[in-house]
């Protein structure tokens, strides 16, 4: 079923960017870098140090009870009890917020272990929150790909969507001269592309406008999701554009058996050249998939055309070329997940699934570091 929507342009939404952890810091850093306009970036850590080189507009040191400003120590139960440490402090600066892109490395302590804790309180705020992780490489530590496995499970129940971007993707698409820097900068593209396009559907006029409910419409509790970008020259230019948008290289997920689509085209596009783009997504979609369609005219870059596209509902699509679903849990996982209690009493919502943790070994030691003055109770 294809749906036009003409509804007004609505205000813009108060989008937040919060990466948690070195990766997720990191790929703060990278959209800092890029000028990307229309959000706000938020950096969370349990490493004080590490914490500093991030770029993001407000830092955030959790844990620091638990871990003295020293990290989560390669331990998710660490980085799960360093979130709830500071819940109320974290609700308090996502409020207001009509959606937050939750960003991590799996694998590691704090970003496997904070970032579901955080997209929980999210989420039980009725913040729409959509999780972007990296998996490992195959090559790294077996524990670090069950804690990464276990870590993406308690991510995708506390979310409305997951977008999952396994690192062994980026050796189908480098060669022997790209450095490392510049090969985990592709990874964090998908981020950036998915911020980008929603964050330019929501703001920017079109002729056939979409605006931020139709954003919840696709995007609201619809698990596994796939999120792209393609541009498009010449005679050919809205198919070639919508090709490259649902196939993603460095995604494991296509559009096929997606329940809710947005597709939104811009650029100097035709009629004629519309209907085929978005023809082309109805026919690998399916009859059954609810398709909201946007266009915006943009004659500025002649001859060109961008089209993104939002595909949800990918729950039982399975990992190409890999035989499993992204839901496969772990083995032996380091953690787990369980449900538990909500951190505001009297929550009518539903509580938020938080990772259990095993008893630390260990308590790091060290002088006391503050936590920053606008996190501190008043």
């Amino acid at each position: 079923m294809l749906e036009i929507k003409t509804n007004e342009m609505d205000a813009a939404a108060k989008i937040l960017v919060i990466g948690v952890g070195g990766a997720g810091n990191n790929a703060v850093n990278r959209m800092v870098d890029e000028n990307i306009v229309g959000v706000e970036f938020i950096g969370i850590n349990t490493d004080k140090q590490a914490l500093q080189l991030c770029k993001a507009g407000q830092l955030v040191q959790i844990g620091e009870k638990l871990t003295k400003g020293l990290g989560a120590g390669a331990k998710p139960e660490v980085g799960a009890k360093a979130a709830e440490e500071n819940q109320e402090d974290l609700a308090e600066l996502m409020k207001g917020a009509d959606m937050v892109f939750v960003t991590c490395g799996m694998g590691g302590g704090t970003g496997t272990g904070a970032a579901p804790v955080i997209a929980g309180i999210a989420k039980e705020m009725g913040i729409l929150t959509v999780g972007v992780v990296t998996k490992p490489f195959r090559f790294e530590a077996k524990q670090r790909m069950n804690n990464a496995l276990q870590g993406i499970e308690n991510l995708k129940a506390n979310v409305d969507t997951l977008i999952v971007i396994p690192n062994d993707k980026l050796l189908e698409i480098v060669d022997r001269r790209t450095s490392m820097p510049e090969a985990l900068k592709k990874a964090d593209e998908v981020l950036q592309q998915g911020v980008q396009g929603i964050t330019d559907l929501i703001n920017l006029p079109g002729l056939i406008n979409l605006d931020f409910a139709d954003i919840q419409t696709v995007m609201k509790d619809k698990g596994i999701a796939h999120i792209g970008i393609g541009e498009g020259h010449g005679d050919d230019k809205a198919i070639d554009a919508v090709k490259q948008a649902i196939t993603s290289p460095l995604l494991e997920t296509t559009i096929e058996g997606a329940t809710d689509i947005i597709i939104n085209i811009s650029g100097d596009i035709g009629l004629i050249e519309a209907n085929e783009a978005a023809t082309y997504v109805e026919e690998l979609a399916g009859e059954s998939a609810n398709i909201i369609f946007g266009a915006m005219y943009d004659d500025s870059t002649p001859d060109t055309a961008k089209i993104t596209v939002i595909a949800t509902g990918l729950e039982e699509v399975a990992s190409a070329g890999q035989g499993a679903s992204y839901a496969k849990k772990a083995d032996k996982p380091g953690f787990s997940g369980a449900s538990s209690s909500s951190f505001r009493s009297g929550a009518s919502k539903a509580h938020p699934v938080q990772p259990s943790f095993a008893p630390r070994k260990e308590t790091p030691t060290g002088n006391t570091i503050q936590i920053p003055s606008f996190l501190q109770k008043k």
